[in-house]
């Protein structure tokens, strides 16, 4: 599953920074977002405080297609800003869901940017408003700010606790008052979210590679469940505070931010994510050797996988797939002539590389199938003697609820066939492997799973949801009895 294929890919919800006391703040916001544009190329968003008063600027498309404009960051004045990247799993696609999200309260004027999805958020909308609340998005997030708002028990950051109390699922998340830059990550710290600073000044954002772009230092990782709350003085200094007001749970981070989200530049939890990457393909190797006379990754995100089993391999690695990096969304209006040429857009085979050898195909993971078996065709048509496929994950056998756009489980390629044979036949390689759970546990950590207490949440994998599903009983042809069938069978 490579890098923003037309239909077989995982998308994430978003990305978040978040800067104060910085006479740049909005300029810093905007490279910072461009840095995480892998995270969501929905939409973008930018919320900043000069003073006196919120200015915000919320558009469709890429940073780049706006916030290189100099008058779109001149109507962002102030030393304080936030801002969103965004691809939507939760809330229809329309300018009204784009964050940061604003609203005035009654404890002041407060912005929120938020990364990951509300697993009870439908079950709090509906509560809200049936007590009278009047919803203007679809987007979870505008719950945490109506919570909020009915919270009684102080100021903003203690009632921005209040609300996140209520919250099953996962979020990081950057709010920002007339004062204050508050981050906060859920109890299991799902979703990532780092601390940083520059010039003295703190900043927040979802990848270390938001702070490589701007030459800000990287101080640590906000811990599961930690609340950071930053105060700009009247004097121009900044009091940071520190809290943990959840009840204490063990960390438990997305595997998906090393197999696929996460920029391979950037580093995760300590870990360099190129370095685990590569470690998969390694291990893959170990786990699924070949015959093979070239290793060819499927761009982008098989490449460091791809390199790590060359390594191990002693096969020979080339670009046998070269990517189009210059074709958008809205190429060409998209008949069913020109979807079948979908693949061919972004991506073609260097049959140089490719006739008359035998190839193993790398690629990151695999959700329906659809763009593997367009993949593999290419190959075959490129003049490929065989064509072996390993992938540098598990199998993927249940939906994820988190903030990772991903198909109902019947329509997932490890559940759509009952057999590792019948997935070959389908994609139509000659063989087909998938590292192991294990084998991934081990290229991040140099352990196993440990089956009593994971070390990360691993539920499309393995079905074990660390969290509630409160809003999924029932709905999207999903149930929790589902789920418990879907293990059974596993």
């Amino acid at each position: 599953m490579s890098d923003y294929f037309i239909s077989d890919n995982l998308r994430e919800e978003c990305g978040i920074f978040g800067i104060l006391g910085h006479e740049d703040a909005s300029k810093l916001t905007a490279l910072g977002l461009h840095a995480l544009q892998h995270r969501g190329q929905e939409s973008a968003g930018i919320v900043s405080f000069d003073g006196k008063q919120f200015h915000s600027e919320k558009h469709m498309g890429l940073v780049g297609d706006h916030y290189t404009n100099a008058q779109t960051l001149a109507n962002l004045p102030g030393s304080s800003a936030i801002g969103h990247v965004r691809y939507s799993t939760t809330g229809d696609t329309v300018l009204s869901n784009v964050q940061p999200l604003f609203a005035e309260l009654e404890v002041g004027g407060i912005a929120i940017a938020h990364n990951g999805n509300i697993t009870n958020g439908q079950t709090l909308r509906s509560e809200l408003i049936k007590n009278g609340a009047i919803c203007q998005t679809t987007s979870d997030t505008e719950v945490i700010l109506h919570l909020l708002a009915q919270s009684r028990v102080g100021n903003a950051p203690k009632r921005l606790i209040e609300a996140l109390k209520q919250l099953e699922g996962a979020y990081s998340l950057v709010a920002m008052t007339r004062s204050k830059l508050i981050a906060a990550r859920d109890p299991f710290g799902i979703r990532p979210l780092i601390y940083g600073e520059l010039d003295g000044k703190p900043i927040f954002a979802s990848e270390s590679c938001a702070l490589d772009i701007i030459g800000a230092n990287f101080i640590r990782d906000v811990k599961n469940g930690e609340v950071i709350i930053c105060e700009k003085q009247s004097d121009g200094t900044i009091n940071i505070k520190s809290i943990e007001p959840f009840a204490k749970k063990p960390q438990r981070l997305c595997l998906f931010e090393y197999v696929y989200f996460a920029r391979p530049d950037s580093i995760v939890e300590g870990r360099s994510v190129y370095s685990v990457r590569k470690n998969m393909g390694k291990n893959l190797f170990l786990e699924a050797p070949v015959d093979a006379e070239v290793v060819v990754p499927v761009p982008d995100g098989g490449t460091p996988a791809a390199i790590g089993y060359a390594q191990a391999s002693n096969i020979p690695f080339e670009y046998g797939i070269i990517r189009n990096h210059y074709v958008g969304r809205t190429f060409i209006e998209p008949t069913q002539q020109i979807r079948a040429l979908g693949v061919k857009l972004k991506h073609s085979a260097n049959k140089e590389q490719i006739n008359g050898k035998k190839i193993v195909l790398i690629d990151d993971s695999i959700v329906r199938g659809t763009t593997s078996l367009k993949i593999v065709r290419m190959m075959r048509d490129a003049g490929a003697k065989e064509v072996h496929m390993r992938v540098a994950c598990p199998m993927i056998k249940y939906s994820d609820y988190y903030g990772i756009d991903t198909p109902n489980p019947d329509k997932l390629l490890a559940n759509q066939y009952k057999t590792l044979e019948e997935m070959r036949a389908y994609i139509d390689v000659d063989s087909l492997a998938f590292l192991s759970v294990d084998g991934l546990y081990n290229a991040i950590c140099n352990e196993p799973r440990n089956n009593q207490s994971p070390q990360f949440t691993d539920h499309y994998f393995t079905g074990d949801y660390p969290t509630p599903l409160t809003d999924l009983s029932g709905k999207n042809g999903v149930s929790m009895n589902k789920i418990a069938l879907l293990k059974e069978a596993v």
